[in-house]
Parts: C-alpha cells; structure tokens; sequence
C-alpha cells in the first residue's frame, strides 16, 4: 500500500476521532474507539515493528486530544505486538496473499468479526485497566471494556459496509 494512502486514512481516522466519536458514548460505560479501523486494517504484510510504530503514533496522536497520558499509545503498541500472532492463529490453510489487507469485504465476515474483536477486546482490556489503575473496580471496569468492545466493533463493520468495496486492494 502506498505511503500516501496510508497517512491519508491515518489522518481521517484521527480527525473522526477526535471531532466526531469523542462525543459518542453510551450510558457513560461504551466508548467509541474508532482509529482502532486505521490499525486493524494495516497490511498483512507489514512488519511488527512497522505495526508496532504505527500503533504508538496513532495512540499518542489520540492521546494528546484525548488528555490521557499515554495510555492510548500503550495499548495500541501491544495490539499491534500481538496483532501477528492473532493472525497466524486464524489464518487459512492456504495463508494470505501478499497484497491482502483485513477487510471485511476481503476476508469475510467471519473471519473480520473474530479478528476485530479479538483485538478490540485486548486493546480495551489495557486501556480502561491501565486508566483504572488496578482492578479495585474490576466489575465496572469489565462491563467498560465489554460495552466499548461491541460499541466500538459495531461502527468498525459499519464503516466498513459503507466505505469499504471488495474490489479495492489497499486500505
């Protein structure tokens, strides 16, 4: 995928981010954490150091508008160290194509959905523990990641319904 395209989605991401689904929460416990589309959608292809810079640049992006301290970028660096293991777990016999990326359209519903989730889940446990500072609240805190991971999975597959074609082979 071209440099271009990707600091193109890097930046729209961001922009939905911080101006749009900042705002958009959910009984004050589902959290929208929309740039999570730019970084599970990176190529197959890319390394996991490449994986792991895009992750700390996107989440200390997010945390600078965000006031969070860092704990963005942390837990996006360690869904993208853990992102190729994730992969190889779920891949098909045959593995993937060189040009593939993990889109919905691409890959399949199935697969997207375990995927996605998956990584969500694990972005999300880091990110509301590591803000909670323990697990003194650890019920709360579980029933945030747990509401955050469906809130945030279901916009992923919308936005990727709507502006994703299965003819494309890049992000």
């Amino acid at each position: 995928m071209p440099i271009v395209a990707q600091v193109f989605y890097f930046v729209i991401y961001l922009i939905l981010q911080v101006v749009l689904v900042q705002q958009m929460v959910l009984f004050d416990v589902a959290f929208c954490f929309l740039y999570l589309g730019f970084l599970l959608m990176l190529p197959f292809e890319s390394g996991v150091i490449r994986l792991m810079l895009m992750g700390l640049l996107m989440g200390l992006c997010v945390d600078i508008f965000y006031n969070s301290l860092g704990i963005h970028a942390a837990a996006s660096v360690f869904i993208m160290y853990i992102r190729p293991h994730v992969v190889s777990l779920i891949s098909p016999r045959g593995g993937y194509e060189a040009w593939m990326t993990p889109k919905l359209k691409i890959m399949g519903f199935e697969w997207f959905s375990l995927y996605s989730v998956i990584l969500i889940f694990l972005h999300h446990l880091v990110l509301f523990f590591v803000e909670a500072g323990g697990f003194s609240n650890f019920f709360y805190t579980l029933l945030k990641v747990l509401a955050s991971t469906a809130f945030t999975y279901v916009v992923i597959v919308i936005i990727q319904y709507l502006f994703y074609s299965s003819s494309r082979r890049s992000l």
